[in-house]
């Protein structure tokens, strides 16, 4: 979790942050870790597309739980832009099936071991629907977001919907004038499903300075370096920043831009959009259910949308209503009231 920082990671944390700050004794574990689950009522997972970090914990602990399902469809950019061996592979089989494969895949090369041999039987669909069908309740991060993974798995399950968020005492803007029209920031991992090589193709040699901030995922280096060869004069590459470091380049930018194939969230639009940028994002995922009207949507695949919506962004007024309602609903300290409710009613049920 702390090595391979994304948006996950910063849920985690920001979601054990301010339950603390609301009196709750919390304990951050990694899923490899021994666990003494005596001291403890209730375990809160994260992450259900990584079914065999979970199994094992549900069976030793005995203890209900909750998942935050972060449940992220890779599909389509695998059967698009995946190349070679790769891509045959990702087109010819189930999602289900390939994620499969990957979590061995990574026990072999990345010496990530699978702690659950119950997911070597089961298999990755049956999986992850033992969770659902055991899980006292899903936190998934929106509606579109459960009605997914209900599509998917063809189980249903009590949930609540527990939205992504950002902190308000740090994502401040004191004035939106003065932005650089021409300034285009993309926040994000340097990783295929965040579709930089798109985003560099539509802005290549135009009037646009395109800043990407972000180091390259685990085994997508490769990725990255196609995406510095294509990269023409106008485009900046920048190694990831701590949330801090942001504030300058969001309080500089006109538009923010992740024209990801997929994104349940995207926490940096979330930051962009509190710190007073225009939003450029997927129309993939469950993006409009944070932002409705008030971003800019393009399609990732094709270039000429991703450039057509920047120039409209860039063009446009400031949208201050999306920064009002990031900031009235998706703020950490009210993610944290949501999950102490979901604690409660969990707790309630089972005592």
């Amino acid at each position: 979790m702390y090595k391979d920082k994304g948006g996950d990671t910063v849920q985690v944390l920001n979601t054990a942050k301010f339950l603390e700050k609301l009196g709750i004794e919390v304990e951050l574990r990694l899923c490899n870790e021994t666990i003494d689950y005596s001291s403890f009522d209730l375990i809160h997972f994260f992450n259900i597309i990584r079914p065999a970090d979970i199994l094992l914990h549900i069976k030793k602990s005995r203890k209900p739980f909750v998942v935050s399902t972060i449940f992220v469809d890779y599909s389509e950019y695998e059967k698009k832009e995946r190349k070679g061996l790769a891509g045959l592979i990702f087109r010819t089989f189930s999602p289900d099936t390939i994620e499969y494969v990957k979590a061995i895949a990574r026990s072999l090369i990345s010496q990530e071991k699978i702690i659950s041999p119950e997911y070597l039987w089961l298999g990755h669909r049956k999986a992850v629907q033992k969770i659902i069908r055991e899980a006292s309740l899903l936190l998934p991060n929106s509606k579109n977001e459960y009605r997914r993974l209900v599509d998917h798995f063809k189980v249903e399950s009590s949930y609540r919907v527990i939205p992504n968020a950002i902190d308000p005492e740090l994502f401040v803007v004191t004035t939106t004038n003065d932005r650089n029209e021409r300034l285009v920031l993309c926040v994000g991992r340097i990783e295929g499903r965040k579709n930089q090589l798109n985003l560099i193709r539509a802005l290549n040699n135009t009037p646009y300075e395109l800043i990407l901030i972000g180091a390259a995922s685990p085994n997508q280096a490769n990725y990255y370096e196609e995406c510095k060869k294509l990269a023409g004069a106008n485009v900046k590459f920048i190694p990831a920043l701590e949330q801090q470091q942001l504030l300058a380049y969001y309080s500089r930018a006109k538009v923010h831009a992740l024209p990801s194939w997929f994104e349940t969230t995207g926490l940096s639009s979330l930051e962009a959009g509190a710190m007073g940028c225009n939003i450029v994002i997927s129309d993939k995922g469950d993006t409009r259910d944070y932002f409705e009207n008030n971003a800019f949507y393009c399609d990732p695949a094709s270039p000429a949308s991703i450039l057509g919506t920047i120039k409209a962004a860039a063009a446009s007024n400031i949208k201050g209503k999306l920064r009002e309602r990031i900031l009235k609903k998706y703020t950490w300290s009210e993610t944290a009231k949501k999950t102490l409710e979901a604690y409660h009613e969990v707790l309630k049920d089972t005592h």
